[in-house]
């Protein structure tokens, strides 16, 4: 997508953005761009480390919990006892 950018497009997309945002609003803007791509990942980062440490529901046997037959197909909730 930006491989065929050259020097002259990035300038005019500079261009652009300054009159758009005006050059005093530049830095609040790229400090909350920055403090938003740091949440970001500080979160993605606890979402990994949660996955690593809780069992999947296999591993706890979720699929058979409350299942006297130990059946790993569950009835759907809105089937009717007729089938219909």
């Amino acid at each position: 997508m930006f491989a065929n950018m050259s020097g002259w497009h990035l300038l005019i997309i500079l261009a652009v953005v300054l009159l758009l945002f005006g050059a005093t609003r530049l830095p609040a803007l790229s400090r909350s761009v920055g403090q938003s791509v740091r949440i970001f990942r500080s979160e993605t980062k606890h979402l990994n480390e949660e996955s690593d440490s809780t069992p999947t529901a296999t591993e706890a046997g979720a699929s058979t919990a409350g299942r006297v037959d130990g059946a790993s197909t569950p009835v759907a909730p809105h089937a009717s006892p007729t089938g219909v």
